[in-house]
């Protein structure tokens, strides 16, 4: 019999669901549960490799660990609402919901043909009304705990997308999904209050099993400042403008203050300010740029004096001009800096830009007083110079004392501030659960009853978005006009739908109890499942969804809904797949390859271990069209090699030698499987494969083993050729080989080192020291090191497994 793949496949795919293998029971005696959760795929169109690169290895993983004797769930579902799938169905004229059913019918068929162990029992879509009605629901209890607030605030606004979207969700000024120039609009909006959880996302990242870069990437977006808050009184008038630094040491050379152009020590004094105007046209054109491109290190640095007020330096009560500068941010501190362009870059480029003093307080050199002429800011440690009673002091010990010195004067206290602001969650945009909001002009917002949700999302005609602020949403009076649940009175909903990324913050919650119709999820059904224990997916979404998933779960434990503070144990990152010529796949380069086409050339299984063996799963790398001709060529030998005649003998010369080496393939693929080396793993399976082929005859227990171990990689080669070796009970549910430990441990020879063929040392090594290996020991053996003292080696002769000769 030839082996057929795509026959294989399909038929072990229809026995596989209508059995139920992989549906997870909540308790099974004697297992303990284990999550094993892949990030949830948009239905905005057909699988791509990306796709199979996350979803088969991890699967992989799911497999293992269930083999081994792990009661494991592993669920899948569609993150369905948003732009993404809403842009795509714009484009093509198709209303949202017709493009992201059609698509998720699409998906699921071609996610079933990878042979994943997905529970598909417990499915969920984000955009079911039995879905969104706790998405509602969790808005609600936000609202309730003062942790979501309507505010007017400056947005990211994309004109191309028409809504507002997240700081995280604007990338270099631009739209993350369209690429279009994002500008700055200042709408009323829903923001939910993650700011009061910064440190706790801070403090707990220490605790997880994460990614050390994807752990700095969200301290960094979280950007815990500690410092001093420092009083800079104006002169001639009653007021003052606090200050926020962490360099309290170099308060002496502070030579000029700059504030954000939003602040309001500007419209609070428009009439001291003697060229107002000129100001007034710097705020206006820096409402245009965003955030990003405020801070940006690339972009030049621009500012406008205020003329007419003066701010006093309280360490030395000089004067100093103000300026409005749009690198600095309102939310950020106090919303104004102390400039000390000697000891910082960019104080540094704006004072040679506007001709500004640059004085030198923090020297390398003290107690040499000359201090080297500055053609950059001097932003290393050093000793306080021209500082009064602080010279001579060490600036990291200044940086405590200057501010405790300010403070007996109650010009100064310690402060802690954050980078990380509120998250804006609305969306002036259709296809998005709507928020369960209502505006009553007696009673001013109101939330939805409970019992009133889902607030469903009306099935209109006229989704496009309107531009004007406004989500298509207010075109529907039959939707918009309601009873006001508070005093009967007419009212109107909010129109506006929710950020995408809330229906994620949770989602990993609902998979432990998907039909619950009375809860998000049971109390019990929680505690069984969660937190997670291994999730896989990109690091792109590290200060996105992997942050508010982070804030959601904090939330709903203080408010008693859970009992555990971080919801991803471990947390591991694929890699990206490039197209073979090494760049980024796009359409346009015509470098895309369709895994449909591979899987109906070669076999799922094939691709599966194609997309394991090509490099260490965190890198990836560019796809080898011809690296799955490879693994079939493997797989095939695989066929060959279990449906010949097995021997039941073990009186073969070279018996040890390939029992050890299948212990030590044992050992190898468990430590790599575990530790998600998918890639060595299967190089050693490869050589048992080799091995055995090699050999006249093979054991049955050799060949259960291949299998085995195969089974993670290749599910249904291995369920099929398990049953044509005559086992009745499906592979997927056996239990993972063991290793002989003494069958692993490196075999030890006496290797002899000789010097112009006589033995001068025998050592003990390993039975397959290579060359190298053996040069380096010769080299560092102290009995050998006289005879090559001063002496040139000419010569070197190995012999693998006995000696190393040295003639010199």
């Amino acid at each position: 019999m030839v082996y057929n793949p795509n026959k294989i496949e399909k038929r072990w795919q229809r026995i596989w669901e209508k059995s139920g293998i992989y549906q997870a029971s909540d308790k099974v005696k004697g297992k303990n549960n284990f999550y094993n959760l892949v990030m949830f795929p948009y239905p905005s169109g057909d699988l791509h490799i990306g796709h199979w690169y996350n979803f088969a290895p991890a699967d992989v993983y799911a497999r293992f660990k269930k083999m081994r004797g792990l009661n494991v769930m592993s669920p899948i579902g569609f993150d369905a609402f948003g732009l993404p799938a809403e842009n795509a169905a714009i484009k093509r004229h198709i209303h949202p919901k017709t493009w992201t059913y059609k698509n998720i019918a699409r998906m699921r068929s071609q996610l079933k043909s990878m042979g994943n162990s997905y529970d598909w029992s417990r499915e969920i879509i984000t955009c079911d009304p039995e879905y969104y009605k706790w998405t509602q629901w969790m808005f609600l209890q936000f609202y309730k705990n003062s942790l979501a607030h309507r505010a007017k605030v400056p947005a990211n606004w994309c004109p191309s997308c028409k809504t507002v979207l997240a700081n995280e969700q604007v990338v270099d000024g631009k739209c993350e999904r369209c690429d279009s120039q994002v500008i700055q609009k200042e709408i009323e909006q829903w923001l939910f209050k993650i700011s009061d959880y910064a440190e706790a996302l801070l403090e707990d990242l220490d605790n997880l099993d994460w990614p050390s870069a994807t752990k700095l990437m969200q301290k960094n977006w979280i950007g815990k400042s500690e410092g001093w808050e420092i009083k800079f009184k104006i002169k001639n008038y009653k007021l003052e403008i606090p200050v926020f630094t962490t360099r309290a040491d170099t308060l002496f050379g502070c030579t000029y203050l700059v504030v954000a152009p939003e602040h309001p020590i500007i419209i609070n004094n428009k009439s001291r300010i003697t060229n107002y105007k000129f100001v007034e046209q710097y705020i206006n054109e820096s409402k245009k740029k965003t955030e990003r491109e405020r801070i940006s290190e690339i972009e030049e640095k621009t500012g406008v004096e205020l003329k007419g007020i003066k701010a006093i330096n309280p360490v030395n009560g000089r004067e100093i001009p103000i300026f409005a500068a749009n690198y600095v941010l309102m939310h950020y501190g106090a919303g104004a800096i102390m400039a000390v362009p000697a000891h910082d870059q960019r104080d540094f480029e704006f004072a040679k830009k506007y001709n500004l003093p640059i004085k030198m307080v923090i020297c390398p050199n003290y107690p040499k007083t000359i201090c080297p002429i500055l053609d950059r800011a001097f932003e290393n440690e050093g000793f306080l110079v021209d500082s009064g009673k602080f010279t001579g002091m060490p600036s990291n010990t200044a940086r405590e004392r200057v501010g405790e010195w300010l403070q007996k004067d109650e010009v100064a206290e310690k402060k802690v501030y954050y980078r990380l602001k509120d998250w804006l969650i609305s969306r002036q945009r259709y296809w998005g659960a709507p928020i369960p909001m209502i505006f009553c002009e007696k009673c001013s917002w109101q939330p939805v009853r409970e019992k009133d949700l889902p607030v469903l999302l009306p099935n209109i005609k006229d989704y496009l978005p309107t531009g004007e602020g406004k989500s298509p949403l207010a075109k529907s009076k039959k939707f918009m006009n309601v009873v006001c649940p508070k005093c009967k009175g007419p009212a109107q909903r909010e129109t506006d739908t929710m950020d995408t990324f809330i229906c994620s913050s949770w989602y990993f919650l609902r998979y432990a109890d998907p039909c619950n119709e009375k809860k998000f999820a049971s109390a019990q059904k929680l505690q069984t499942w969660l937190p997670v224990n291994m999730y896989i997916g990109g690091a792109e979404h590290s200060v996105m969804h992997l942050l508010y998933a982070r804030f959601f779960v904090k939330a709903l434990k203080k408010m008693g809904q859970l009992n555990f503070s971080e919801p991803f144990l471990s947390l591991r990152h694929q890699g990206i797949i490039l197209g073979p010529d090494g760049q980024k796949m796009s359409k346009s380069r015509g470098n895309v390859v369709d895994p449909d086409e591979q899987v109906k050339k070669y076999g799922a299984d094939a691709v599966r271990i194609y997309l394991c063996f090509m490099g260490p799963y965190n890198q990836g790398g560019p796809w080898n069209p011809n690296g799955l001709v490879g693994i079939s060529r493997f797989l095939n030998k695989v066929w060959q090699l279990c449906r010949s005649q097995p021997s039941t003998s073990s009186r073969k010369a070279d018996f040890y030698k390939l029992e050890r080496l299948l212990h030590q393939t044992i050992k190898k693929v468990t430590d790599d499987i575990d530790n998600l080396r998918f890639n060595t793993a299967i190089s050693a399976l490869m050589i048992l494969v080799n091995e055995l082929h090699n050999q006249s005859e093979n054991t049955s227990r050799s060949i259960k083993t291949l299998l085995l171990l195969l089974a993670p990689f290749a599910p249904h080669l291995a369920e099929e050729l398990w049953l044509k070796i005559g086992e009745k009970k499906s592979i997927h549910g056996q239990k993972w080989p063991v290793y002989d430990s003494k069958l692993v441990e490196e075999e030890k020879i006496q290797f002899i080192i000789q010097i112009n063929g006589k033995v001068r040392d025998k050592i003990e090594t390993a039975a397959d020291i290579s060359e190298a290996e053996a040069k380096t020991l010769v080299l560092a053996s102290e009995k050998i090191k006289p005879w090559l003292q001063g002496k040139e080696i000419k010569k070197t002769i190995f012999v693998q497994g006995k000696l190393i000769n040295l003639v010199i």
